[in-house]
């Protein structure tokens, strides 16, 4: 397993790591399998979605923040991020991208992103390469 961290900009963000995961599978030496990347936190999560237009990453904050606004009459969560562990749950706290040739297996417009809602913080990214069948 290769860990590494990512420093998030503010409360709600989706920062992109596929360089960084990219990087991890790169130096194992995996030439073909799974990367797993999870990353251990309950108010962060992981996606797949497209890194080309930003446009998306502010859709999908904009919505995410509509569905489950910060302050809701009636959550009972004492640290008042009730929402963050709703959207992180949505998002899910892992994925799974297949590797081939020693890279990752994406679609043209595909990005690997750490979805931050209870920030700024420093965050934990695990990724763990599984071995497949050769090529």
């Amino acid at each position: 397993m290769q860990s590494f961290q990512v420093r998030t900009p503010r409360r709600n963000a989706f920062v992109e790591i596929t360089q960084q995961v990219q990087a991890c599978v790169a130096s194992s030496g995996v030439e073909a399998g799974v990367a797993v990347v999870f990353v251990p936190h309950t108010t962060a999560g992981v996606t797949i979605n497209e890194n080309a237009d930003p446009d998306v990453v502010h859709d999908l904050l904009l919505t995410l923040d509509r569905l489950f606004p910060q302050q809701v009459p009636g959550y009972r969560h004492a640290e008042g991020n009730s929402d963050s562990h709703i959207k992180a749950s949505l998002m899910g706290s892992s994925c799974q991208v297949i590797v081939a040739g020693g890279g990752l297996v994406l679609g043209s417009w595909q990005g690997i992103y750490l979805c931050e809602f209870d920030g700024p913080r420093t965050r934990q990214v695990h990724v763990q390469l599984l071995p497949g069948a050769r090529e």
